[in-house]
């Protein structure tokens, strides 16, 4: 997939303020600071499309990107934030989930997950929560520059062994890494496949 046009639609704080339109969205989500920002500049060819933060926890508006006029990518806010008060997370969470159970449009969700790190509790719970709610999504890892292609391979398999445990069958995965533009083309090939299977 060619990307020519990548432009801000606008911020919704809540489900009901999101774009009154019938393309397809694609939406990433995942831990603060998994490099969501990042792999979203990365995949649109775009430097600041999506605001890239030092500071965990930026997004906290569910923000709509139209690509080529055809589709949307939705950036949202990001999970287990810790600093925040437990009020400001739960209304987080209700924004998150009012989204992906909602939002008509949205054909997949797409959870980044750091490559380095061993399956987190939090993340696979977010993950079981998107099966047992029949949501499509896959897994992106993201930072895969930051170990080497065994051990990143290695990372993938750890994981898929985890899911295992409870998944008869693995969602489609991803090995990302925003600094060396790696994997865009899979993840721009595989929302391509969806779009044409949807005019279908």
């Amino acid at each position: 997939m060619d990307i020519k046009t990548a432009e801000f639609t606008l911020s919704a704080p809540v489900v009901s303020m999101c774009p009154k339109d019938t393309k397809p969205e694609y939406a990433f989500i995942g831990r603060s600071n998994v490099g969501k920002s990042s792999l979203i500049n990365m995949l649109t060819n775009h430097k600041k499309l999506a605001k890239t933060s030092a500071t965990p926890g930026k997004t906290l508006l569910i923000n709509h990107f139209i690509i080529n006029k055809e589709w949307y990518l939705v950036d949202l806010p990001g999970y287990g934030y810790a600093k925040r008060s437990k009020k400001e997370i739960d209304k987080l969470d209700q924004m998150i989930r009012g989204y992906i159970l909602q939002r008509e449009q949205l054909v997949n969700v797409f959870v980044l997950v750091d490559i380095r790190l061993d399956p987190q509790p939090i993340d696979l719970e977010f993950i079981e929560w998107l099966g047992m709610s029949s949501v499509p999504f896959s897994i992106v890892f993201t930072k895969a520059d930051k170990l080497t292609a065994n051990k990143a391979a290695q990372s993938v398999e750890a994981y898929k062994r985890k899911l295992s445990e409870t998944w008869e069958e693995l969602p489609p995965m991803f090995l990302t890494s925003a600094e060396k533009k790696q994997g865009r083309d899979e993840v721009l090939a595989y929302i391509e496949q969806i779009n044409k299977e949807l005019k279908q």
